[in-house]
C-alpha cells in the first residue's frame, strides 16, 4: 500500500511540474519539483494535493521537509501558485539550512516566507526572528524581530 502511494504521488508530481515554471524563471528554481510523501490526496475541484507525513519536496537545487504540505496549482497550466508547508519545516539550499514551524512560497513573488519560530543557519552563524523572507530570484533574506549571532567570518 505505501508503495502504491509512493508511487502515485511521483506521478501526480510528475503531471503537475511538468510546466512548472516558465523559461525566465528556470533560472531561479532549476529543475521540476519532485515531492514525495506518505500520503496524497488530489482534489482536481479545488486545484490542490496534499501531502502528508514525511514529505520531501526536491528542486536540483532545494531540498524542503515539512510533516504536511498543500500545493495549489493553476487548472489550465498546471503551475505551481503557492505552496503551505506546516510541521518540522527545513529548507536545505547548499551550506544554508533554515528551520521554522509553518512555511509558505509563493510562486509571484518567488519568495518562502518562514514563521514560528525561524532559524537560518549557515556553517557556525544563525539568523532568528518572528519572520523570515526569503527572496529566491535575489538569494536574499528579511527578517523581522532579529537576531544574527557571528561566530565565524567567511575567511577565517
Amino acid at each position: 500500500m505505501s508503495r502504491q502511494l509512493f508511487i502515485s504521488s511521483l506521478l501526480i508530481l510528475f503531471l503537475l511540474s511538468t510546466n512548472v515554471f516558465s523559461e525566465e524563471k528556470a533560472q531561479q528554481i532549476k529543475g521540476p519539483i519532485i515531492i514525495t510523501s506518505e500520503m496524497l490526496t488530489a482534489d482536481n475541484r479545488t486545484h490542490t494535493a496534499l501531502f502528508e507525513n514525511s514529505v520531501v519536496a526536491r528542486t536540483t537545487d532545494m531540498t524542503l521537509h515539512a510533516d504536511r504540505m498543500l500545493v495549489y496549482y493553476n487548472a489550465d497550466t498546471g503551475n505551481i501558485t503557492k505552496i503551505e508547508a506546516e510541521g518540522g519545516i527545513k529548507l536545505i539550499k547548499g551550506t544554508r539550512a533554515i528551520t521554522s514551524k509553518e512555511a509558505t512560497y509563493c510562486a509571484d513573488g518567488e519568495k518562502i516566507i518562514f514563521i514560528g519560530e525561524p532559524r537560518a543557519v549557515e556553517g557556525e552563524n544563525v539568523v532568528t526572528g518572528r519572520k523570515i523572507t526569503y527572496l529566491l530570484n535575489e538569494d536574499r533574506f528579511l527578517v523581522e524581530g532579529s537576531k544574527v549571532f557571528l561566530r565565524k567570518q567567511k575567511g577565517q
